[in-house]
């Protein structure tokens, strides 16, 4: 497997590398001997983290904010089987290797992104340096009615309107119509809408909630970051993890909902900057 050759420096670009022979799209920034950050994103798209990458590329680092199988700008289509958290943090690993990280990474992740990036470093699948979430599910927090709505079946009637209402929701203050179309893009795809339902499908609690005492165990350094306007991944969750698993730091976003890097960008990308650097 082979990482598409680029050779743009601190500029933000796309591009693939092959991973169980379809394209995983990612977004990056940097030199590419720069120390990675290996970003997840959840019932969204790697579009989230796109407003901090930048960031993290002045600061010396190597920003890889991935789109999963199915989802985003990434080929394949997720099944109930393929999207269950465990499978996609297998997934993870096996794109951390066609990129040929190799030696301690950092971690970070957004919505259920931050339950696959909880499973990898509590089940020790990645050597994991640093660890941040954004607005994660955390506990029993998820699947949020939103998407639990898409739970049974596998129609995805429907999924278009209801993620373009849910990203207006999230965006609030900062959304416009351009921003807002972009963001709800890759649901005009009927595979990313089927891949997206089989997401929500596999959406199960019990899979954060099965880390806890593992993630208690961690010695690995850990920031959240968290929209305090966050209807369902609730700030009070981010509390008690800050308060149950040692090592936690916790910043408040105020004014921000679920996708805080687009309300102050300036703000978590020097936090981030500045936790993974430290």
């Amino acid at each position: 497997m082979s990482e598409t050759d680029e050779t743009t420096v601190r500029t933000v670009r796309r591009t693939a590398v092959q991973v169980d022979g379809e394209p995983a799209s990612y977004l990056t920034a940097g030199r590419q001997d720069a120390p990675p950050v290996l970003m997840l994103h959840g019932t969204y798209w790697s579009r989230v983290w796109l407003p901090v990458l930048d960031h993290l590329a002045d600061a010396g680092l190597r920003p890889l904010a991935v789109d999963l199988p199915g989802l985003g700008r990434s080929g394949g289509r997720l099944t109930p089987e393929t999207a269950t958290v465990p499978a996609l943090a297998d997934w993870v690993t096996r794109f951390a290797s066609a990129l040929n990280l190799s030696g301690p990474i950092a971690l970070a992740g957004h919505d259920i992104g931050g339950a696959i990036a909880q499973h990898l470093l509590a089940r020790n699948r990645l050597d994991v340096s640093r660890f941040a979430l954004v607005n994660s599910v955390l506990y029993d927090s998820w699947p949020a009615p939103h998407v639990a709505q898409f739970r049974e079946g596998d129609t995805a009637e429907g999924v278009l309107a209801a993620r373009r209402q849910a990203i207006t929701r999230v965006l609030a203050g900062v959304a416009t119509e351009s921003l807002i179309a972009d963001y709800v893009d890759p649901w005009t795809d009927e595979r990313v809408r089927r891949s997206w339902t089989a997401l929500a499908g596999a959406a199960d609690n019990r899979y954060t909630l099965d880390l806890v005492p593992a993630l208690q165990r961690s010695t690995t350094p850990k920031l959240l970051i968290w929209g305090e306007e966050d209807l369902h991944e609730r700030v009070e969750y981010a509390e008690r993890f800050a308060s149950e698993v040692p090592h936690t730091t916790l910043i408040r976003i105020p004014n921000a909902d679920h996708i805080p890097t687009e309300n102050a960008p300036d703000h978590i990308g020097g936090a981030l900057t500045d936790f993974l650097t430290a």
